[in-house]
C-alpha cells in the first residue's frame, strides 16, 4: 500500500493504482509568509513552468506588436499591457488543470487528503488538514515527493515586505518598478517577463549568473537582457527592506552591501522585492528523524540509490528533494511512473539522470542538453573536445530590423569518441522546441557527422545545427551577415 505525499505523486498515484494497489495522497500547501496558497498540482503547475511561461508569452506577445508595424500592421490605438486581465486568465487556466488533476486521481480511485503528512513511527503517518483535524494511516510503501519552497535570506522585512516566485503568479497587482534578488533561472526569467512587460526591472546578482548552467550562455543571456532594459547590479546581497509605504503596490527602501571587498552600501526604493535566491527541499518537518531517514543537514536533500530507495527500505524518494539530481518537473513524474512500475509491475527499468534537456525562458530561450562547456573540459579535458558554434539571425527578426549575431548555438564533441555530441545548446527562440527534438538523437548517440549528414529545414533557426563548420580552437569569426 503505497502513501505518496505530494507533487510528483500526481503522476505516480495513478501509475500505482492501474496496478490494483490501494493509494493515498497527501497534498498540503503551506501558506507563503503572505498567506498565498494553492490547489492540487504542485509547484509546477501553480507557481511555476505553467504560470510562468504564459507569463513569458505575454512579453513576447508584447515584442510580436512591435515587431508588427515592421511587417506592415497599423494601429493607432496606444497599446498597453493589463496585470490583472492577465492574472485572471492565468489562474482561471490553472484551476482548470487542478480540477483535471482531481478528476485523475477520482478515476484511478485514488485517495486524495488535503492534509500535511508527518511521520510518527515506522509505517505510520499523522495527516493534519487546514482544521487541524488530525488522521493516521499506515502503509506498505511511503514516497515522498514533498518538493522545495523559495528560500528566504534571513534579513530584516524579507518575509513582511518582500515577495517570492510562490506569490508573483497570482500577484492581484501590477509589483511596479521591482529588484529581483537573485541570478537562478527563476530570478532571470521572471524579471525578463517583468521587463518585457513594460515594468522598471533590476536584477541584484550576488556572484555569477545561472551556477551550473553553461557560463558562456549565461553571459550571453545576460548581456541580452541588459540590452533590452534589464539593468543589473553585480555583485552586492541586501542586508534590509524597509517599508516606506504600503498599498498595492506599496513603496519599499533596500539596503544591499557589496560581496566584492570593498565596503560598498547601495541604496534605492522600489515598489516591490522578488527574492529568487533558490529553493529549499521541504523534509525538516515531516518526521523523518523519526523513522531513521537521512537527509543532507546542509541542504535537506535525500540520498537514494539508483532506485531511488532511502536508507529505509521501505521509503523512496523522487523530485527535487533529491541529492544531486535535476530539479525538473518532467524528471520527477518520469521517476514516479518508472518507480511504480518497478514495485508493481516487474518492470526494472530505472530513471536516466543523463542528458536530460531544459529550457529557462528567460527573453532570449535557452535550450540545453548533455554538458555544460565547463563540465565537459572537467570530465574529459579540453584537448580531447572539439566545440563547434555560430551565431545565427532568426529570419523573422530580419525586417523586424532587430538583435543580429544575439542568437547562438554549439555543441560539444568528444573527438575519441567518434565525434560524439555530449554538450547540446542553443540561445534563441522556441528553444525549448529546438532542444526537445536534438535530445532525442543525443539520446541515440547523436555525432557530429550525423549532423552534418542531417539536412536542415530552410529557414529554421535549428538548422544551424546542420551547417556548423567553425570550431572555436580555429579562433574564426562566427558573426552572421544574414540569415
Amino acid at each position: 500500500v503505497p502513501c505518496v505525499s505530494w507533487w510528483a505523486s500526481i503522476d505516480l498515484s495513478p501509475e500505482a493504482a492501474g496496478f490494483g494497489k490501494k493509494v493515498l495522497v497527501l497534498d498540503y500547501v503551506v501558506p507563503t509568509p503572505l498567506g498565498t496558497s494553492w490547489g492540487l498540482g504542485g509547484t509546477c503547475v501553480n507557481v511555476g513552468c505553467i504560470p510562468k511561461k504564459l507569463m513569458h508569452q505575454a512579453a513576447l506577445l508584447g515584442q510580436a506588436l512591435q515587431d508588427s508595424r515592421k511587417y506592415g500592421w497599423q494601429y493607432e490605438e496606444q497599446v498597453k499591457h493589463n496585470w490583472e486581465t492577465m492574472v485572471e486568465a492565468i489562474q482561471n487556466y490553472i484551476g482548470s488543470l487542478n480540477w483535471g488533476y482531481r478528476v485523475s486521481l477520482r478515476e484511478k480511485s485514488v485517495t486524495y487528503l488535503n492534509s500535511y503528512g508527518e511521520f510518527v513511527e515506522p509505517h505510520k503517518i499523522k495527516a493534519t488538514n487546514r482544521k487541524g483535524q488530525v488522521t493516521y494511516h499506515t502503509a506498505e510503501t511511503f514516497v515522498l515527493a514533498t518538493g522545495e519552497r523559495p528560500r528566504y535570506p534571513g534579513i530584516p522585512g524579507d518575509k513582511e515586505y518582500c515577495i517570492t516566485s510562490d506569490d508573483l503568479f497570482s500577484l492581484p497587482y501590477c509589483p511596479g518598478k521591482t529588484l529581483v534578488v537573485g541570478a537562478s533561472y527563476v530570478a532571470l526569467e521572471c524579471a525578463g517577463f517583468l521587463a518585457g512587460l513594460g515594468m522598471d526591472v533590476t536584477v541584484m546578482v550576488r556572484s555569477i549568473l545561472l551556477r551550473g548552467f553553461d557560463q558562456e550562455m549565461a553571459e550571453r543571456i545576460g548581456a541580452y537582457m541588459e540590452t533590452h532594459g534589464v539593468k543589473f547590479i553585480k555583485k552586492f546581497v541586501p542586508v534590509q527592506v524597509e517599508q516606506l509605504e504600503e498599498g498595492m503596490p506599496g513603496r519599499l527602501k533596500v539596503t544591499a552591501k557589496s560581496t566584492g571587498g570593498e565596503p560598498e552600501i547601495f541604496e534605492e526604493e522600489y515598489n516591490t522585492v522578488l527574492l529568487a535566491i533558490g529553493r529549499d527541499a521541504c523534509t525538516r518537518n515531516i518526521g523523518l528523524e523519526t523513522i531513521g531517514v537521512k537527509i543532507n543537514e546542509k541542504n535537506g536533500k535525500v540520498p537514494v540509490n539508483d532506485e531511488e530507495q532511502t536508507n529505509v527500505p521501505y521509503v523512496y524518494a523522487i523530485g527535487d528533494i533529491l541529492e544531486g539530481k535535476l530539479e525538473l518537473t518532467p524528471v520527477a513524474i518520469q521517476a514516479g511512473k518508472l518507480l511504480a512500475r518497478r514495485l508493481y509491475g516487474g518492470s526494472s527499468t530505472k530513471c536516466d539522470y543523463i542528458n536530460v534537456p531544459t529550457t529557462v525562458f528567460t527573453p532570449l530561450e535557452y535550450g540545453s542538453c548533455g554538458l555544460s562547456e565547463e563540465k565537459a573540459i572537467e570530465g574529459y579535458g579540453k584537448q580531447n573536445l572539439e566545440v563547434y558554434h555560430s551565431l545565427f539571425w532568426p529570419l523573422e527578426w530580419t525586417v523586424a530590423g532587430r538583435d543580429n549575431n544575439t542568437c547562438y548555438g554549439k555543441i560539444i564533441c568528444n573527438k575519441h569518441d567518434n565525434n560524439r555530441v555530449i554538450g547540446f545548446h542553443v540561445l534563441g527562440p522556441n528553444a525549448g522546441e529546438v532542444t526537445q527534438g536534438f535530445a532525442a538523437a543525443i539520446k541515440c548517440g547523436l555525432t557530429k557527422e550525423l549532423l552534418d549528414e542531417t539536412i536542415g529545414i530552410h529557414p529554421t533557426c535549428a538548422e544551424v545545427f546542420t551547417t556548423m563548420d567553425i570550431t572555436k580552437s580555429s579562433g574564426q569569426d562566427i558573426t552572421q551577415r544574414g540569415c
